[in-house]
């Protein structure tokens, strides 16, 4: 640990020393045969230290990816065999020579690895993933700060709201920093949708390595799309190395925060572990709340009056036991797509009620174990599992955004574009072979909202061979209402059932419902957005000084980026915002309003000129005025530079 402990790598998971290589020749090949090349030739020649095995002629040509992207980053069969003997060769020496750590890397071997690893990419993008280089110093998001340098005595309490990965990130920068801080979190632990989330089938829908944080890299992930399970483990774990749990209230729950203009303070009202109400006093209040934390429940007559078992899928009653009973899935997205194969073999029937089928991108890997090879490199080749991460969240930084975008004059109904139209064709043939022998459903399944106008699946099969099983039935023609006995729909049928899931979804757009916010002038913060939530790079509010938010108003990403760097990113532009106002002796910041509308002028603009902003597609990516109000629509790099620096002509400075 003694790097990391110096301040030289700021990782959780950094370790000083790997095991010594002992395997032969032919296990060595085996494994290179095994591997993603361009992350192993990275972490061979970092560890090697000899860069001439990022060679220009071997370097991965990473052509745009429409659904599934390209193994090795495209590299052609010859380049292959060429990256994998020299990597067999690198392997060899990092066994004969017992190479067991890895030195860090200077700026100039950083940019050699970036030009090679992303194909010449735009060197704009190198800040930004230099900033997921661990082995990089300095360039990470740890504070180049410290409170007690820039306070000189001045008090400075920070309160955060919520303890899932958005308030963790907060906490630990806060926590290098050395601001004090408080975390209120109303759950008995870290993870927010990570402890919440616990119905059958659960995981990921991002490649495990990219969604992890950029100071925390575990390298040992057990599967390509972790269970939940795993996840919420990891933010234990994260938690724990971070020394967080110290500053964490748990069982407390935020209520409400009251502005304070003379004294510039926030005035939080919390209810703690045992009842009682509390009121405590902050210069900043940071709300990690998240999105997707207030179940949506389908407004159907009757729902009350179901005599059987109800429950969303966020509150999943463990007690509760499917086996022989029959099971209503009201809902086909994210989690229905989990749920019902992991029960459909255990219940008696099973009836799926669906508004809108989804597309599916293809994933074979889904449910499968990390490969061998990746398995046993992480614990011999110093740093691998890092720089597997770093090409996996390389690869997602734009990742299909290019099949979203709206062409001019196209006017070809069902499509944006040329390569939007392509992707329909594509995923629409890929039904049609799983459905070849069930043309009813394949009727059913097919969606008929435009690619990318809504959240797209994984696809491993397993969803069209539940819905082919003779104890599942798709129902597609609307709730009408709800009886003692079932689920009447619109076609007048009844369907008897004893368990209802609700796999239906948040309020997304609802942003920190249901906390009441005050202002200055004593103006609500609900009542200000009037149902159209809109914040400065989703983070800062007119009216609200020294409120921040992350994740907050479009700060969501569909087709490219990471939920983890939106997080990060945004958190780095509070501290600094914090360090701003420390230091300029200021009581807080304010937003001008006239900054954000010009900013949110912008936003919409970009929004309308991708898929899930035509106005044809009903997504939960828009609010009830149907403006879209969860969704980034720009490259990730824009966010990144937004919140490299706050720019204090964008804000009243109250002192």
């Amino acid at each position: 640990m003694q790097a990391r402990e110096q301040g030289v790598v700021d990782d959780l998971y950094w370790r000083e020393e790997y095991e010594p290589i002992t395997e032969d020749d032919a296990f060595l090949r085996r494994i290179v045969a095994g591997s993603d090349l361009p992350a192993l030739l990275v972490a061979l020649a970092a560890v090697t230290r000899d860069f001439s095995l990022l060679r220009d002629d071997i370097r991965p040509p990473q052509p745009l990816s429409d659904i599934a992207g390209f193994p090795h980053g495209g590299m052609s069969p010859e380049q292959q065999s060429e990256a994998r003997e020299l990597a067999f060769e690198a392997l060899r020496r990092v066994r004969d020579e017992r190479l067991t750590t890895v030195e860090t890397l200077t700026e100039a071997q950083a940019e050699d690895i970036l030009t090679w690893i992303t194909n010449e990419a735009n060197p704009e993008y190198h800040p930004m993933l230099m900033h997921d280089m661990a082995l990089v110093e300095g360039k990470g998001g740890k504070p180049q700060w410290n409170f007690d340098d820039v306070a000189v005595g001045r008090e400075f309490n920070v309160a955060v709201i919520g303890s899932g990965v958005s308030g963790m990130a907060a906490a630990y920068r806060l926590k290098q920093a050395g601001v004090p801080y408080t975390v209120f979190e109303k759950g008995h632990t870290v993870g927010g949708t990570w402890w919440k989330n616990t119905y059958p089938g659960v995981r990921l829908d991002t490649p495990n390595y990219a969604y992890s944080f950029s100071f925390a890299q575990r390298d040992d992930w057990p599967q390509q799309f972790s269970q939940g399970s795993e996840i919420f483990e990891y933010t234990c774990q994260v938690a724990r190395r971070g020394g967080l749990e110290e500053n964490i209230e748990f069982n407390t729950e935020v209520t409400s925060a009251v502005y304070d203009e003379s004294a510039g303070l926030w005035n939080v009202d919390i209810i703690d572990g045992s009842g009682r109400p509390l009121s405590r006093q902050f210069n900043a209040v940071i709300s990690a709340v998240g999105q997707l934390d207030r179940p949506k429940y389908p407004d159907v007559e009757g729902r009350e009056s179901f005599a059987g078992v109800q429950m969303h899928s966020a509150e999943w009653d463990s007690s509760v036991d499917v086996a022989g009973k029959r099971v209503a899935v009201i809902g086909t997205g994210a989690s229905a797509y989990q749920i019902v194969p992991a029960i459909v073999d255990q219940v008696s029937a099973l009836t799926i009620f669906q508004r809108s089928s989804p597309w599916m991108l293809p994933t074979q890997g889904y449910y499968e174990d990390m490969p061998e090879s990746v398995q046993w490199l992480v614990g011999k080749l110093p740093h691998y599992g890092q720089w597997l991460r770093f090409w996996q969240h390389w690869l997602g930084v734009e990742g299909r955004q290019h099949t979203t975008i709206a062409e001019p004059g196209w006017d070809k109904p069902g499509s944006v574009s040329a390569v939007n139209e392509r992707v329909r064709r594509s995923l629409t043939e890929l039904l049609a072979t799983q459905y070849a022998d069930r043309p009813d459903l394949l009727a059913k399944v097919t969606p008929n909202y435009l690619v990318g106008g809504k959240r797209m699946l994984r696809d491993n099969g397993v969803w069209s061979e539940s819905l082919k099983k003779p104890q599942t039935t798709l129902v597609t023609e609307g709730l009408a209402r709800m009886v003692p006995e079932g689920i009447i729909t619109g076609d007048g049928v009844l369907h008897e059932v004893d368990i209802i899931v609700y796999a239906t979804g948040f309020h997304a757009s609802e942003f920190l419902e249901p906390l009441k916010i005050t202002g200055r002038r004593n103006m609500d913060l609900h009542e200000y957005w009037g149902g159209d939530a809109k914040a400065f790079a989703g983070i800062t509010v007119p009216n609200f000084p020294n409120l921040f938010i992350v994740t907050g108003p479009n700060t969501g990403h569909v087709v490219n980026g990471s939920l983890y760097s939106m997080i990060e990113y945004g958190v780095e532009y509070i501290l600094e915002s914090i360090r701003l106002i420390i230091e300029n002796d200021l009581k807080a910041l304010d937003l001008k309003q006239d900054v954000l509308d010009g900013y949110v002028e912008k936003l919409d603009a970009a929004n309308a000129t991708k898929a899930w902003g035509h106005p044809t597609v009903k997504t939960w990516y828009k609010n009830k005025f149907g403006r879209v109000s969860q969704i980034w629509p720009y490259p990730v790099v824009e966010f990144w530079k937004i919140t490299r620096n706050v720019n204090l002509d964008h804000y009243n400075k109250l002192s």
